[in-house]
C-alpha cells in the first residue's frame, strides 16, 4: 500500500520560514541529513516519533501538518503518553463498531499490530495515522493523547 501524504511542501516552508538548512532540523531531530532530506521529500515516510519532534519543535499540530486543518496550533499541547494514546486508539475503534481484524485488513497489516497498538506497547506507525485519520476525520493530535479538543475534524 502507497500512501502518499503530501506534507513535504509544509516541511519545507516551515524551515525556510524559520531561516533553518535542513541540516539544522536534523540535528534538533537527531538523526542525519541524510535521513532528513528523504523525509522532506517524501522518499521516506517520517516515522511518529520524529513527526512528534518536528511538531513540536516548530510547535504545530499534527492535523495542520498534514493538512488535516487549517489550525496551526492548538492550546495546551500535552506530552504524548502511549497509554493515553492506547486508550484512545481501542475506544475510537470501538466507536467506530471496527473489530482489531476489520481494521487491519482496513490499513493492510495484522490484527497483532493493531493489538499492540492498543496495550500501549508502540505508538501508531505513521502511515495508519495518517490513513485513519483522514479517512474518519478525527485529530491526529487527540487520537495521540497531545490535546483534548477537537475530537473530530471538520
Amino acid at each position: 500500500m502507497v500512501i502518499w501524504m503530501n506534507y513535504k511542501d509544509k516541511m519545507k516552508e516551515l524551515r525556510l520560514d524559520n531561516d533553518l538548512l535542513q541540516k539544522d532540523i536534523a540535528e534538533i531531530m537527531g538523526i542525519s541529513l541524510f535521513t532528513y532530506s528523504h523525509y522532506e521529500n517524501e522518499y521516506q515516510i517520517i516515522p511518529i516519533k520524529h513527526l512528534i519532534v518536528f511538531c513540536n519543535y516548530f510547535n504545530i499540530s499534527i492535523d495542520y501538518f498534514f493538512s488535516f486543518s487549517n489550525i496551526k496550533q492548538y492550546n495546551n499541547y500535552k506530552e504524548i503518553n502511549v497509554k493515553t494514546a492506547s486508550l484512545r486508539f481501542k475506544n475510537w475503534r470501538k466507536e467506530q463498531n471496527l473489530t482489531q481484524n476489520k481494521l487491519a485488513k482496513n490499513l493492510n497489516t495484522t490484527q497483532a499490530v493493531i493489538a499492540n497498538y492498543e496495550r500501549g506497547r508502540t505508538l501508531i506507525a505513521t502511515p495508519f495515522l495518517y490513513t485513519i485519520c483522514k479517512k474518519y476525520n478525527i485529530s491526529a493530535d487527540y487520537l495521540l493523547g497531545r490535546i483534548d479538543n477537537p475530537k473530530y475534524l471538520k
